[in-house]
């Protein structure tokens, strides 16, 4: 169990708020643990979206708990602001983009909403510590290259899960060239590589930029920085723990053991464009900038690249042009300190003087919501972490992620180019052909492989049974857009059937549909070897690798569960998804061998990422699954009657636990109640 120095909410505090009072808690344990912030939605004005935000506050004022309104911010920045993410510390937060804290040294990593239900009432959530890789940086980036290029380029070059579900420890005699800024960046986007944290180093660099912060705090406060030490300090950061963090730093041992260590030259990449629709597919922007891939819309918005030197970046590319007849460019602040510094600076002037669009600090089309998303046919070009399908706005619409001058650069052009393309006269970028210099480096770890044992027990009300005909998504990182669109992610009183109605809409919209013909049609056995009573019937789901990669919406795996299937079977599970399929009650196994020998019988070419033989998204032939959680032996029936056997871990006692109680929820539930009887 972890017991978090902080835990953050946002828009999703409501539904929170759902499930701590379903669970039985009448009190938060600490309230000095959490801290609610607005900012997904802010753009919905309706009735409904302005109660729901009026009923947090109020939660939050009962109960003692900050709060920040809309309008603040983005919850992650303000969560580096106000000092809730510091160096060495542990801040969780209801979002898959908590590993941003890592840029400052903290740890930060995502739960989900059941989890946060279970800090308000215990202080304390599980957790399981992941492996450690270890990523080395050299050298240091050239002029006009940022921390958004080394991890869009880092999740194109490394591609097939290298740090999947791990923990990133960022290291080497290049950290020290890199900005806090860029840091911030490249924390926030290892959910996207697959990471579970990204943790940078406390170094000099990120100390000056506590004291910067510190003495712009104090000047904002007090006329005079001297007059600050009679006179209250901020509760998070100020000179006593500034002091106190420089005399006690801590590095990794030197004997410290890695699953791998990951080594990449700085000062070979050239400036990298993410897309379309996928993170991990990356490309030097040269390449890009010589197909003149036109543009309809363009963004400087997010947690990831719209602090104040994202917008001093982008207003300098932008002075003395205008933006394209052809394109519109968003702009939003992370937050309303970074709005009004880069008001003061003149760069925000800057930027609307040239034809940007000003939206509110928050989340917006990051997510989805609000003004200016993408049509049908469309392409963008945005500064945020995600362009997965239909994210941005329209399925079929064509989504790029770059850097912040990249993006201004695009939006005055109207098509995908650098800062170069503004100016002639100027220094062209470096050829296409320019590659980033990585490597890997063996390492030694006391491990030899997987362990299967030979028999899980089955704890009495758990199935040791689960049956059902197959349906296969031949696609690896299938992210929880795919599964459960963003669109109806903050919409709370969507019931679990309409849920089900919806499920895979983004991916596959006929995906609902097909789940709910084989549930009616309840496919059995016809001669079963057990007694009804012990299988557990339903649609058994097999996709690639990395399944349930990206946000960290429970709704993907209660989606699924709502619309008739008990067990997803994967090569690999994006761990966030993981556990929000533990919390409600969704099995997950991993049986890479399956995978591989489903994508050999039903894809052309023998590969994954262009749908069945036929182009179908799902592949439906009929086929049914027997899986043994006592035995681990999984027995996959093929249309002509052959049946293939494989060997899986089975889930263990803890997992089976929180099924039978209908997830952590009912867990809780459970144990509070036991308590009260005490």
């Amino acid at each position: 169990m972890i017991q978090p120095e902080h835990c953050m909410t946002h828009d999703n505090t409501a539904a929170v708020m759902n499930k701590f009072k379903s669970i039985g808690a009448s009190f938060v344990k600490d309230i000095r643990q959490l801290v609610f912030t607005i900012d997904h939605d802010v753009q919905n004005k309706t009735e409904k979206n302005l109660a729901k935000y009026a009923s947090i506050e109020s939660f939050a004022r009962s109960h003692g708990i900050d709060f920040y309104p809309s309008g603040r911010g983005i919850g992650h920045q303000v969560v580096i602001e106000e000092g809730y993410a510091f160096p060495y510390t542990l801040t969780v937060a209801s979002d898959s983009h908590s590993n941003m804290y890592g840029g400052v040294g903290a740890v930060g990593t995502p739960i989900v909403r059941t989890d946060a239900a279970s800090i308000w009432a215990t202080g304390k959530t599980w957790w399981q510590i992941p492996r450690m890789v270890k990523v080395e940086f050299k050298g240091r980036l050239a002029t006009g290259v940022t921390g958004k290029d080394v991890i869009v380029a880092l999740c194109g070059s490394f591609n097939n899960d290298e740090v999947l579900n791990s923990a990133v420890e960022f290291t080497g005699e290049g950290i020290s060239h890199l900005s806090v800024d860029d840091r911030l960046s490249i924390s926030n986007m290892t959910t996207e590589w697959g990471a579970l944290a990204g943790v940078f180093p406390v170094d000099g660099v990120l100390l000056k930029w506590y004291d910067d912060m510190l003495q712009r705090t104090e000047l904002g406060l007090f006329a005079t920085a001297s007059r600050s030490s009679t006179l209250p300090s901020h509760p998070r950061i100020n000179r006593e723990r500034l002091d106190k963090l420089r005399s006690e730093l801590i590095s990794a041992d030197d004997d410290a053991e890695y699953s791998s260590h990951l080594i990449f030259d700085l000062s070979s990449l050239v400036p990298h464009i993410s897309g379309p629709n996928s993170v991990k597919v990356s490309t030097p922007l040269p390449v890009l900038e010589a197909a003149k891939i036109p543009i309809q819309k363009a963004y400087l918005v997010s947690c990831t690249n719209s602090r104040a030197s994202d917008i001093a970046a982008a207003a300098a590319v932008v002075r003395g042009h205008t933006v394209s007849n052809n394109v519109q460019f968003y702009l939003a602040a992370a937050s309303s300190v970074v709005q009004m510094e880069a008001e003061r600076s003149g760069d925000w002037d800057t930027l609307i003087s040239s034809g940007a669009k000003v939206l509110p600090p928050g989340c917006g089309p990051c997510i989805g919501l609000g003004t200016g998303l993408l049509e049908e046919g469309e392409t963008g070009i945005s500064a945020t972490n995600r362009n997965f399908k239909g994210r941005m706005g329209h399925p079929k619409a064509q989504a790029y992620l770059a850097s912040p001058a990249v993006v201004a650069a695009s939006a005055v052009k109207g098509y995908i180019c650098g800062p170069s393309a503004l100016d002639p006269m100027s220094e062209r970028m470096p050829t296409a052909a320019q590659l980033p210099a990585f490597s890997i480096q063996d390492t030694v770890t006391s491990h030899s492989g997987p362990w299967l044992p030979s028999r899980e027990d089955v704890i009495p009300g758990f199935p040791p049974i689960f049956f059902g005909k197959v349906l296969f998504i031949p696609q690896d990182n299938l992210n929880t857009d795919g599964i459960y669109p963003g669109k109806y992610t903050y919409q709370d009183d969507i019931t679990l059937e309409r849920q089900a109605q919806v499920v895979m809409e983004n991916y596959d919209p006929s995906f609902a549909t097909t789940v709910a013909g084989h549930v009616r049609e309840h496919a059995m056995p016809l001669q079963s070897l057990e007694p009804v009573s012990k299988i557990k019937y339903g649609v058994i789901l097999v996709s690639g690798y990395n399944f349930g990669t990206g946000s960290s919406r429970e709704q993907a795996a209660t989606a699924l569960k709502a619309a008739g299937v008990p067990l997803v079977i994967a090569g690999s599970f994006g761990d966030i998804f993981k556990r929000n399929a533990i919390n409600n009650g969704l099995v997950c196994i991993e049986s890479p061998e399956l995978v591989a020998d489903l994508t050999e019988a039903h894809t052309s070419h023998h590969k994954r990422g262009q749908g069945g033989k036929h182009g179908e998204a799902t592949v439906n032939e009929g086929e049914t699954i027997h899986v043994d959680m006592q035995t681990g032996q999984v027995s996959f029936t093929l249309k002509e009657g052959t049946t293939r056997s494989y060997k899986i871990r089975p889930v263990g006692s803890s997992v089976q636990e929180l099924w039978i109680c209908g997830g952590l929820e009912g867990y809780i539930l459970k144990n509070i109640q036991a308590k009260l009887k005490n």
